[in-house]
């Protein structure tokens, strides 16, 4: 599961001088860099890995079908309907 980002704040200013750097720092920090102009936030830059999984989350969610499987699943895990992990790849091996 991916966890929730540190978030930074830049100048639109300082995000054009490190553009070139900022695919470095965020591979050896993960973050999600909030891009201001005047104080407010105009733009995130984010690692590509992280824009797929908000992409992905976005479709998932947008599915109603996918969206009642996962309520009903985590409802089970919940009331102790899980299956554990051992025998469910005993079932697959079979």
């Amino acid at each position: 599961m991916t966890t929730m980002r540190e978030t930074t704040q830049i100048t639109t200013v300082d995000a054009r001088r490190e553009l070139t750097k900022l695919p470095e720092k965020l591979g050896a920090h993960p973050a999600t860099v909030a891009v201001t102009r005047r104080g407010k936030p105009v733009l995130a830059i984010m690692t590509w890995e992280d824009y797929e999984a908000i992409l992905e989350s976005l479709e998932i969610l947008s599915d109603d079908e996918a969206v009642a499987a996962l309520r009903r699943s985590i409802r089970e895990v919940k009331e102790g309907k899980a299956i554990p992990w051992n025998q469910a790849r005993e079932g697959l091996d079979a």
